[in-house]
């Protein structure tokens, strides 16, 4: 496993990130999401992301129950507050100081630690003044809960007024988690350029598009059984963007290059992000134990640019990369 330093600061992460959106206390059970984790692990994987609103607060529990026993110090624990949780009322979502400084003590009950290296904000607020919000995660940076502060899906102008506060407060933001893929590249024209200027590194998610870019998903023929596009539980809704025919037609140009390399569509897929400097670490989910161990290939591969642009002719503009496509909810969610 390859390390890389997250932002501008001497805090390192493993390239390949263990994440349990859509699978601990949802899709899989929790003895095989801790035999996940294990793989994970097993892999040299020592970054690990979650959320509060993962399984409304279950997924946070299920990953700290499969960490016991690991050594804290080796490791490196990320969550996100934002979107509702418990009983969903009317403080239970948003980045007030009320429902931050409440979150963080459920996440680190929930977790079994005493803090988390990244604390993020799941997503801007609109409804909260910014100064609030950044106020509260430097109280949490100061009580010891979080060492560093991130956020997700932040646009370029929010990333600005972000860092600047925070900067002022005298705490690090140092992480931005967007979508990014071969097929969704709406952060390379702003998001981008002004991370790589303010010292923010990106920490990606869904590198393999919830799964299409690993090229199981023909054109003209049903989905797999047991898929993500068949799981009604909410897989289904989160893929169904990328389930267009001209997309699935451009994923299996990509085949041939994976083949060449002697690596699968999934580590291509994977390593593809990694080739962008902005980007410490890639989030892989995994709903088995061999998948775990099959994405960490991914780490250390190195595409040239001929390869690079092998892969841009066989996306062509399916590609998604309006950069208006980076939003945050303009009303809270209930």
């Amino acid at each position: 496993m390859e390390f890389r330093y997250l932002g501008n600061s001497g805090f390192k992460i493993s390239e390949i990130i263990y994440g349990n959106w859509l699978t601990h206390a949802s899709q899989v059970e929790n003895d095989v999401a801790k035999q996940c984790v294990q793989a994970a692990l097993d892999a040299g994987i020592t970054t690990f992301d979650t959320a509060d609103a993962y399984a409304n607060t279950e997924a946070e529990r299920v990953l700290g129950d499969a960490l016991k026993g690991q050594r804290r110090s080796s490791l490196e624990i990320f969550t996100k507050v934002y979107w509702p949780t418990g009983p969903k009322g009317h403080n239970d979502v948003g980045l007030s100081r009320k429902h931050i400084m409440e979150s963080i003590d459920g996440s680190l009950e929930r977790l079994g630690t005493d803090y988390v290296d990244l604390y993020q904000a799941h997503r801007f607020d609109y409804e909260t003044p910014i100064e609030e919000t950044m106020q509260a995660f430097a109280d949490v940076v100061r009580a010891g809960k979080a060492l560093y502060i991130g956020v997700s899906e932040w646009n370029a102008d929010q990333l600005r007024a972000g860092h600047k506060l925070a900067r002022d407060l005298g705490i690090q933001f140092i992480s931005n988690q967007p979508q990014y893929s071969m097929l969704w590249r709406v952060i390379e024209p702003e998001v981008v350029p002004t991370s790589a200027e303010l010292g923010i590194s990106q920490i990606v998610w869904s590198p393999v598009a919830q799964g299409v870019l690993t090229g199981k998903y023909k054109p003209g023929a049903e989905a797999p059984s047991g898929s993500r596009a068949t799981d009604e539980k909410g897989g289904a809704n989160t893929i169904k963007g990328f389930m267009r025919e001209d997309v699935l037609t451009a994923v299996q140009k990509l085949q041939p290059i994976a083949d060449e390399l002697g690596i699968t569509m999934a580590q291509l897929a994977v390593a593809w992000v990694l080739q962008n400097p902005n980007v410490a670490g890639a989030i892989v989910g995994a709903s088995r134990p061999e998948q775990v161990a099959s994405n960490a290939g991914a780490t250390g591969v190195t595409l040239d640019a001929s390869v690079l642009a092998r892969i841009d002719q066989a996306v062509g503009d399916v590609a998604e990369t309006d950069p208006a496509q980076t939003v945050s909810p303009e009303r809270r969610p209930a």
